[in-house]
């Protein structure tokens, strides 16, 4: 997978490996910023695009292949 920098990831496409209750496809919403601005970027929020359910992940756990694919797949 290609590199992925945390202050790029807003809205990009991602979808669930093993979609839940019709949430395949998610756009990422909002990159959370640490409250220390030299503090690393950690959470990003992500937004289900069939139900606009939302939750917060860890930017890094996009990076999972068995968990991830990004773009609409």
């Amino acid at each position: 997978m290609n590199p992925l920098n945390p202050k790029k990831l807003l809205l990009t496409k991602w979808t669930a490996v093993k979609p839940v209750a019709k949430q395949k496809h998610f756009l990422v919403s909002r990159v959370i910023q640490p409250d220390e601005p030299t503090d690393p970027i950690e959470l990003v929020e992500i937004e289900a695009v069939f139900s606009k359910a939302t939750q917060v992940v860890a930017w890094r756990d996009l990076q999972d292949d068995s968990v991830w694919r990004q773009g609409w797949v």
